[in-house]
């Protein structure tokens, strides 16, 4: 600590701030800590990828706004993952097989997890959004730039292309 830091805490001046911003800062990190590692898990398909990549979404989220709400995190992650790989371009423009419309009763977990995985950029953000985190379509379209309708045509190809992945695994 600097000297004029240590007088100032000596002082009592400093200390409760920090204290305060501290648990700020904790109370926010706390909040969102989960729900950010899973998306950048699901996004990067690997632990030690998607920890560097939710550390980073905290770190930008705390650099643009002292106190970031919901928002500003997903903000800040949608950030990162750009820098990771190219979003905003709905990529898919398939139809849905014989095969994917006959998976129904017996998809086990683990293949849903990796049909995810597997999906482009956009279309997961827009299936974990919608399907895992609740966000409705408007927000959505806000978050990456499209369209209401492009948020909805995303979500529609990315379960069309989650079913034919799975039909592809069983």
């Amino acid at each position: 600590m600097s000297s004029s830091l240590s007088v100032l805490s000596n002082l009592g001046i400093l200390l409760p701030a920090v204290e305060s911003q501290t648990a700020d800062y904790s109370r926010v990190y706390n909040e969102h800590c989960h729900r950010i590692y899973s998306l950048s898990f699901w996004m990067t398909d690997n632990e030690l990828e998607a920890e560097q990549l939710s550390s980073n979404v905290f770190l930008r989220a705390f650099a643009t706004n002292s106190s970031p709400r919901t928002e500003h995190i997903d903000q800040a992650l949608l950030a990162e993952i750009r820098e990771l790989t190219t979003i905003g371009n709905l990529t898919l423009s398939c139809s849905a097989s014989a095969e994917a419309g006959k998976v129904y009763g017996n998809v086990k977990r683990v293949h849903l997890e990796r049909a995810v995985v597997e999906l482009p950029a956009t279309e997961k953000l827009i299936f974990l959004f919608h399907d895992v985190e609740g966000y409705d379509h408007a927000r959505i379209a806000r978050l990456l730039g499209l369209s209401e309708k492009e948020s909805q045509f995303g979500l529609h190809q990315a379960r069309v292309q989650i079913r034919e992945l799975i039909s592809q695994m069983s």
